[in-house]
């Protein structure tokens, strides 16, 4: 997974906003709970109070006090009920304090006493370690003679304890759930937002200069979305325009330089044969003819490149056989290798049959082996070999010359690039050659590639699908 996709980033984010929202919505709800339960039974203990100060106290004299913890014992049983209840007077003297209850939760005798105002009803947590702490309501009593008496009712908060603990049970265990399935639920709808850019991506890697009349899928959402593939599109059809542009005024300005190209070359070639022309403007004429001819060169390879990127691969294809037309091209260069003293090697695999045009396809050898001639040095060796690779015909150009800097080898088959200036004193070169070489592999669906090392030479390899087998009728 690509941690920094845009994908995982949204549901990150995501996960880590819902984790927080759902940790604090249960921190509230425990801490509501705890305080609602606790209020709750705060409460019961606060109407018990009360019902013992109305019923008993309210009844009771100094004289009968004793009579009063009978009565509290006969009708709340508190040791049996679990419940601390304690009857004291404003002098501070205790008239009835319940025993220890029968579940153990809390020691009465260590629940120290209540000071303040005798006429003020209160509530308190008493914490008594180890075990629940113990909440306690205290209520003002009047006895029958005027004395004022203070009655407290308490019992353990172990019940809510155990509620809560429960509780804390649930939400450990269903948060980390429905945080999961949140979270996947966010994935999902991640996953299908990002669909549309998904395609987008997939069909802009497929558009190159010979597709702009292609156009990228617009998704009829009325969103960010739609308005972007919009736009590029309006942008792709800007470009197709521009790029159309450019290659008709390439071209056209081709086309329109050939005529007095050849006219210059032609009446230059006649002044050069009058024989009363002096030996340095013979020179000079010469020199002039050169560049001529490199001009004419020039243009009609630019003329070829316009036409492969009007889609214009030759005059019809064909099933041929590449080994064969490989030797046969390699007869017809070796000349120029003979003229350098360099060797020549063919190991050609018979029989494979590619498609596409015999003319054009003789030109990627051709140029492929004129470079390897021209940047090979006196008594090196070219290897030219063809072979199967699966479904594809491999075809190689290896040399032992000069080579390629690896900081050039992105360039190589780019319009007019040269390596470096010792290439540029090459006669005749224009930085042409490669990029006719790659524009023919596009039109036929082949690939070429290069592998170079400054000092040791270079490898030129194309690969091309090799024809089906004819149907037998």
């Amino acid at each position: 997974m690509n941690l920094r996709s845009l994908s995982f980033r949204l549901v990150a984010w995501y996960a880590g906003v819902l984790t927080a929202v759902f940790v604090l919505l249960g921190c509230l709800t425990f801490l509501f709970l705890r305080h609602y339960l606790e209020a709750n039974l705060l409460d019961t203990q606060t109407r018990r109070a009360r019902q013992i100060a109305g019923t008993l106290v309210a009844h009771a004299h100094r004289d009968t006090e004793t009579t009063l913890a009978g009565e509290v014992e006969n009708l709340y049983s508190p040791e049996l009920n679990d419940r601390f209840i304690r009857i004291s007077r404003a002098d501070g003297e205790v008239v009835y304090a319940s025993g220890a209850p029968r579940n153990e939760l809390f020691v009465p005798g260590r629940v120290a006493a209540l000071g303040g105002n005798f006429l003020e009803g209160s509530t308190r947590k008493v914490q008594q370690l180890p075990g629940a702490p113990l909440l306690i309501a205290a209520v003002p009593a009047t006895g029958a003679d005027g004395t004022l008496y203070r009655v407290e009712v308490g019992t353990s908060a172990a019940p809510v304890e155990d509620t809560l603990e429960q509780v804390l049970v649930m939400l450990a265990v269903g948060l980390p759930i429905a945080v999961a399935a949140a979270v996947a639920g966010g994935f999902l709808l991640v996953h299908r937002a990002l669909e549309p850019v998904e395609r987008i991506a997939i069909k802009a890697e497929e558009i190159t200069q010979h597709s702009l009349s292609e156009r990228l899928p617009v998704v009829p959402s009325g969103d960010e979305l739609e308005r972007l593939a919009e736009s590029l599109n309006r942008m792709i059809a800007r470009l197709e325009d521009a790029i159309r542009s450019s290659k008709q005024f390439v071209a056209d300005a081709s086309h329109e330089l050939r005529t007095p190209l050849a006219v210059m070359r032609a009446e230059l070639e006649s002044l050069a044969q009058n024989a009363s022309l002096g030996s340095e403007t013979r020179e000079a004429l010469g020199s002039v003819l050169e560049e001529v001819a490199r001009l004419g060169e020039i243009v009609e390879s630019l003329f070829a490149l316009s036409r492969l990127d009007a889609g214009d691969a030759g005059g019809g294809w064909q099933r041929l056989d590449l080994a064969e037309l490989a030797s046969t091209t390699a007869e017809q260069m070796s000349l120029l290798a003979t003229d350098k003293d360099i060797r020549v090697s063919c190991e050609l695999t018979p029989g494979l049959a590619v498609q596409g045009d015999r003319a054009r396809l003789k030109q990627v050898i051709v140029n492929l082996l004129d470079n390897a001639i021209k940047y090979t040095a006196r008594g090196g060796h070219i290897a030219l070999s063809v072979r199967r690779e699966g479904a594809w015909a491999v075809l190689e150009v290896t040399d032992d010359g000069i080579g390629i800097p690896p900081e050039a080898l992105p360039q190589v088959f780019k319009r007019f690039f040269r390596v470096d200036s010792s290439r540029s004193r090459e006669p005749g070169g224009a930085g042409l050659g490669l990029a006719i070489v790659k524009s023919i592999c596009s039109a036929h669906g082949a690939e070429v590639e290069v592998q170079s090392t400054a000092g040791k030479g270079s490898t030129f390899r194309v690969r091309q699908p090799l024809a089906s087998e004819p149907s037998r009728s």
